[in-house]
């Protein structure tokens, strides 16, 4: 018995380390190439997910809210999405409808209370779980050329795939950064009641860690930039012939309207049923 409680806590360590975040937002970004979703143009993934990035907040029927959440929750298992994801969006949630229920608890409302604010927590979740069913299934390539082909600006666009590449190196200088810390420090000889000091020295190089990774990242940006630069990167985002060839793989297919009808079919259908019933 013993031996399996060891087990389980060096396991739940394991996938708590920085390490296992890098490994996971690697996967998160590039892992899901053959999900449902991916299958679509990036285009008509973007527009789709604004639709439902923004119209839940205009909706206060619990009933079609519900009906979202089930379709996107569907939408989500499909992607695969990563553990690490949906334990920060569980504990999100839990933490949401704790401050709800004691909130209204405290001034006197009740669970009827608790029961009429949740709404703004169905809410969130449906369009948490969008963006997670979507921006896992595009890799930023895809998600940048989708936005190019959309009319952004190339340098968002560049941005947004930059972005993605950098998080897990930013990530594992970080954890390097804590780690000479770590050894050229000296840790909390006691520590305190339960582990207070040991929590406020390790909070204390957290913060301190990230002085030297934004001056690491300025350098690297700087770096990056001249490099972009000395290829033509500016030019070449200024020219068309180089912007339709760079996008000339993006083809809205049959697949993709069908799929854009098939949602528009659902979403009708929800607000008909939502109309004549009511939670």
């Amino acid at each position: 018995m013993e031996l399996t409680k060891t087990t389980y806590k060096t396991s739940f360590l394991e996938k708590l380390s920085v390490e296992r975040i890098k490994v996971e937002l690697l996967r998160t970004a590039y892992g899901h190439s053959l999900t449902f979703l991916s299958k679509f143009d990036p285009r008509i993934l973007i527009a789709w997910y604004s639709f439902f990035a923004i119209v839940p907040w205009f909706v206060h029927n619990k009933v079609v809210l519900l009906g979202m959440l089930v379709a996107i929750a569907v939408l989500t298992y499909t992607s695969k999405p990563s553990i690490l994801v949906l334990l920060i969006l569980a504990l999100g949630l839990v933490s949401d409808a704790a401050y709800m229920l004691v909130v209204s608890l405290l001034f006197g409302g009740g669970l009827s209370a608790a029961w009429a604010l949740s709404t703004l927590t169905l809410k969130l979740l449906v369009i948490a779980l969008a963006s997670i069913a979507v921006f896992s299934s595009m890799d930023p390539e895809k998600l940048s050329d989708g936005l190019l082909s959309l009319g952004f600006p190339a340098q968002f666009s560049f941005g947004v795939a930059y972005g993605y590449r950098m998080l897990p190196i930013l990530i594992e200088e970080y954890n390097n950064i804590l780690y000479s810390y770590r050894l050229r420090g000296r840790g909390p000889e006691r520590k305190g009641f339960l582990g207070w000091r040991v929590i406020l020295y390790t909070g204390k190089l957290s913060v301190v860690a990230f002085y030297p990774l934004i001056l690491n990242t300025a350098k690297r940006t700087r770096t990056t930039v001249e490099a972009l630069e000395v290829k033509g990167f500016t030019y070449a985002m200024k020219d068309p012939k180089v912007k339709k060839i760079k996008l000339s793989y993006l083809k809205i297919l049959p697949r993709d309207y069908v799929f854009l009808a098939i949602s528009a079919v659902y979403v009708s259908l929800l607000f008909y049923v939502g109309s004549h019933y009511h939670l």
